[in-house]
């Protein structure tokens, strides 16, 4: 089992691309997932020019780029040429419902799969696409693989998540076997869901709230064991998404070596 451990960065948006590969550097990172949305350094309007200029910044500085995840339309043809540009192979996305039923969102999520396929294969693109709870398409892993069961897994992949399957309901065993066709790379992160209303409330209220590793509803040892059952060589993301968001730095630490010490690595 050969695992790879990379890092959303997100969390550090106001960090210039100077500051930000030395930064990741001492978390323990050299493989980053990059946003190219407004506000970061690289734009979705200028992904063209900026997208092979970070990448080789990064490069020269020891941080490879695993993925993108772009804020573009899957049918905007700059996305696919800046990523062949720049050597990047996969954009991840999250499709929302938007007000819609279940299966009007499933369907308006293959259309724009479908319209993304043979734009991935001239470019050599996968489109990595993940589950998100609540108001997101799908929700879970059985969503998932409804979804994209009849794509080629080389062009549309399937981004698992423990956390937001735990806040789902699903336990991560069968959850990986259902994905499993299509696991292109699995996104690392915790949750549970926390009552914030007092017992003596009418009705009883929960928030999801982002924690630790060690913390929260999904076993990672168990993600990682299973993990190991399937022969998984993919990458593993570490989302650093924490509702403590000042605590970052020391929990995206803390999480590494957590994560290393289930996997054995």
């Amino acid at each position: 089992m050969t695992i790879e451990f990379a890092v959303f960065v997100k969390p550090w948006k106001d960090m210039t691309l100077a500051e930000l590969a030395p930064h990741i550097k001492k978390l323990g990172f050299d493989l980053i997932e990059l946003p190219v949305r407004p506000g970061f350094p690289c734009q979705p309007d200028k992904i063209e020019q900026q997208l092979p200029e970070v990448v080789a910044f990064l490069a020269d500085h020891g941080v490879r780029v695993l993925n993108v995840t772009v804020d573009l339309p899957l049918t905007d043809e700059r996305l696919y040429a800046a990523c062949a540009k720049a050597g990047v192979s996969m954009n991840r996305i999250i499709f929302n419902r938007n007000g819609q039923s279940y299966w009007e969102a499933d369907a308006a999520a293959r259309r724009q799969l479908d319209a993304a396929v043979p734009l991935c294969q001239q470019y050599g693109l996968k489109i990595g696409v993940q589950h998100h709870y609540g108001t997101a398409h799908p929700v879970n892993a059985m969503g998932l693989y409804y979804l994209l069961k009849d794509y080629n897994p080389k062009y549309i992949g399937a981004i698992w998540d423990p956390a937001h399957n735990a806040l789902e309901g699903m336990e991560p065993e069968p959850a990986l076997e259902v994905v499993e066709s299509h696991l292109c790379v699995v996104n690392l992160k915790n949750a549970y869901w926390r009552r914030v209303s007092p017992p003596e409330a009418e009705v009883a209220e929960w928030q999801r709230y982002f924690t630790s590793g060690r913390q929260g509803r999904a076993s990672w040892k168990r993600v990682a064991g299973k993990l190991k059952q399937m022969n998984y060589n993919g990458p593993i993301c570490f989302s650093a998404e924490y509702t403590a968001e000042h605590e970052v730095d020391r929990l995206i630490v803390e999480d590494l070596a957590f994560a290393k010490s289930c996997f054995g690595v």
